[in-house]
């Protein structure tokens, strides 16, 4: 009988240590958890609290704040306008004449004005030394022959310049026209001591150098056509020109170039020049160009080199370039 009662104590102890947590029973740890949680409550509260006293201090010293500045400024306000009361009656009482008080009232709205124009411009970020520096740039413009009266015409005028200066800007490196080099050494004679052309000469230049010079005016968007002329430094016999005396009546082609007779090799660079842009000018296919001619004499090698004095026959000298270029964007109205 003990020992059937012994396993049964041992069962009811056990069941009993079911119900305990840390020795306690569960009644007493939910007090205690009850206790813990009316702790943490009432730490909660007790922060609310204290933020809601410091915000109802804060709101007081704001009100007192403003109620200060509301002071300072109906004192403010109440100065102001008894000085205005003041200066009104002083206006009153002055003894100005009609005239007089209609060109102070005058100079005080422009002064007005002026002031809110100053403002104005400062406000955009114009500084006295950015407006002196506009100043100086109309008067620039001016000079230039552009009318800054009409802002609009002006704006045009410049955005045109800009276009055109971006437009070359954006063009590739080195796209330039080619050199069209006429030396004897190629075979572009003209007759010895003279600006004649020989016929085969002038055959080439109405036929395939037209053709190249019209090719590369309308692939490189050009309108300019320099023809120069150069020699060698061979001196030449003749003591006596008359190139200043006919050179305009060979350009409008009342003369023959044989008419001219230069008496140095500037004079026979610049014939030869003439004689061939008047058979350029002459060619349907180049219309609308403009020719130039232009003497180099015998100070450039070929190959754009100052010559040092090598003096000789020397065929590859004695030639005639024709540059193209694009006419240069005048400022002149």
């Amino acid at each position: 009988m003990v020992a059937s009662a012994e396993p049964a104590a041992k069962l009811e102890h056990k069941g009993y240590n079911r119900g305990l947590i840390l020795g306690l029973t569960m009644a007493e740890s939910m007090l205690l958890l009850v206790f813990c949680l009316l702790l943490v409550a009432a730490a909660i509260i007790k922060a609310e609290q204290n933020k809601a006293l410091q915000a109802q201090v804060q709101l007081q010293e704001l009100r007192k704040q403003v109620a200060e500045e509301k002071a300072q400024t109906e004192k403010a306000v109440e100065k102001l306008a008894s000085e205005i009361t003041a200066l009104q009656a002083q206006l009153q009482s002055a003894n100005i004449q009609p005239a007089e008080r209609e060109k102070f009232e005058k100079e005080w709205r422009d002064l007005v004005l002026a002031r809110e124009t100053v403002q104005r411009l400062s406000d955009q970020g114009f500084k006295p030394e950015r407006l002196a520096e506009l100043e100086k740039a109309l008067a620039v413009l001016k000079e230039s022959g552009f009318s800054i009266e009409d802002a609009k015409v002006l704006e045009e005028r410049l955005q045109g310049l800009l276009e055109i200066e971006q437009k070359q800007a954006d063009a590739k490196p080195h796209q330039w026209p080619p050199i069209i080099n006429l030396s004897e050494a190629g075979g572009y004679f003209f007759r010895s001591g003279s600006a004649e052309l020989t016929p085969a000469f002038e055959e080439k230049l109405t036929g395939s150098i037209a053709d190249q010079i019209a090719q590369n005016l309308e692939q490189y968007e050009v309108d300019i056509i320099e023809v120069i002329g150069h020699t060698d430094e061979q001196p030449i016999s003749r003591t006596v020109s008359n190139l200043d005396q006919s050179y305009i009546d060979v350009l409008k082609g009342k003369k023959p170039i044989a008419a001219v007779l230069p008496a140095d090799n500037a004079g026979l660079g610049l014939a030869r020049a003439i004689a061939v842009a008047n058979v350029l000018k002459a060619d349907k296919k180049l219309v609308g160009a403009t020719i130039l001619p232009m003497s180099a004499a015998q100070l450039v090698l070929p190959g754009d080199t100052l010559t040092k004095g090598q003096a000789g026959n020397v065929e590859s000298r004695r030639r005639i370039e024709i540059r193209i270029r694009r006419r240069n964007a005048s400022l002149s109205p």
